[in-house]
């Protein structure tokens, strides 16, 4: 199972996994609700999103899949975390966690891991962990900042329906302008932010927090003629 609030995430991630021989129960975005999703259905593994590794909370659905449920072996997909993220990963119960610019062959390495039993994490995301808690930085890069400055507010609010899922089509009708107007702005967006796909974009939004920053803000530009 693939739980993640971005559904263009779930469902790409979901798709690769069908093509590599997974069988997937489910590829969910829920805004909540996301324990009773996965003690519902009890999957084998189930691959758990998050933008916020180290925020207070998120790994609570964790502690209720593990107290429910102690068979399914919950893998987290998350940012370049801190060691405190990862630690309260595997505090929660987690099996593993896994970087969400991993490639597929790393995530099916972290689930056949945690399905046996044993802590799915890449020797090097702990030792850059560590390195970082030994080591802290006075004034870290905010990348999500620095990203968010190189957006115009229209490219903001394309990206976030870009990370919901929205096809061209739907760009266009939601922000009421035309379909050749919003795959320039999905084009520029791609460009911008140095990648070449609409899931590699989404995957960098979430991976520095930059969805969370504008994601309100981007659904209040209102619509201009272009």
């Amino acid at each position: 199972m693939v739980v993640d609030d971005h559904r263009l995430l779930a469902e790409a991630l979901a798709s690769a996994l069908k093509l590599r021989g997974h069988r997937v129960l489910a590829a969910a975005a829920p805004s909540a609700g996301a324990a009773d999703l996965i003690v519902s259905r009890a999957p084998e593994v189930c691959l758990l999103g998050t933008a916020t590794p180290a925020e207070p909370g998120v790994f609570d659905p964790v502690v209720r899949v593990k107290r429910e449920k102690p068979q399914v072996a919950v893998v987290v997909l998350g940012p370049v975390p801190s060691p405190r993220g990862i630690a309260a990963a595997f505090a929660a119960g987690a099996s593993g966690y896994v970087r969400q610019d991993e490639r597929i062959e790393g995530v099916e390495r972290a689930m056949m891991k945690a399905r046996a039993g044993e802590a799915a994490v890449a020797p090097q995301l702990l030792q850059e962990s560590f390195t970082e808690l030994l080591n802290p930085a006075a004034e870290p890069d905010d990348e999500g900042a620095r990203l968010l400055q190189v957006l115009t507010p229209r490219e903001v609010e394309v990206l976030v329906r870009v990370a919901e899922g929205e096809d061209t089509r739907l760009i266009a009708v939601g922000m009421g302008i035309a379909p050749s107007t919003a795959r320039t702005h999905v084009q520029r967006v791609l460009m911008k932010l140095g990648v070449g796909s609409r899931l590699e974009a989404a995957a960098l939004a979430a991976r520095t927090g930059l969805l969370e920053r504008a994601g309100g803000a981007a659904r209040g530009v209102p619509a201009q003629p272009l």
